[in-house]
């Protein structure tokens, strides 16, 4: 079953899975933040990280981050300025570790992305972990600007 859920996690990122991440999110979802004490508890908010994090990667600060919930988000592999790309894949059970690497603010970005997913197919634990220093301080900058265009 892991096998067919990281294709659909593949298929979001190229911006072809109907749905998009609202087919992949549970609505009980966590998501653990690098850049964030406390975890971050539902769906909405696992969306709002995740679009913020696609919105950092990308390294367009300038760039407008979609409100309209209506509208589908910019995936990474849709974003031509981005360096983002998986480097390696560990499945097991139902967990997949997603090895990446990326740039932010010209800083090297070397982490993982921990997906955990439920019976039904979605994902009920997202966790990133992110190195070097550097790379954690500038995500925690750009990521907080994200957020704040995503707020409004």
């Amino acid at each position: 079953m892991i096998e067919e859920n990281m294709k659909k996690w593949h298929l979001h990122l190229k911006g072809q899975l109907p749905g998009g991440l609202d087919e992949l999110i549970d609505e009980d979802c966590v998501f653990y933040s690098p850049v964030v004490f406390t975890a971050q508890k539902g769906k909405a908010l696992t969306k709002m990280y995740l679009n913020a994090a696609g919105g950092t990667f990308n390294g367009d600060k300038s760039k407008d981050v979609e409100k309209d919930e209506s509208k589908p988000p910019a995936t990474l592999e849709k974003m031509p300025k981005s360096k983002f790309r998986y480097s390696k894949e560990i499945m097991s059970g139902n967990q997949a570790v997603l090895e990446f690497e990326s740039e932010v603010d010209g800083k090297y970005v070397n982490g993982v992305d921990i997906l955990t997913w439920n019976d039904a197919g979605k994902i009920v634990e997202f966790k990133v972990m992110i190195r070097p220093l550097q790379a954690v301080n500038a995500m925690h900058q750009q990521m907080g600007e994200m957020l704040e265009k995503m707020k409004g």
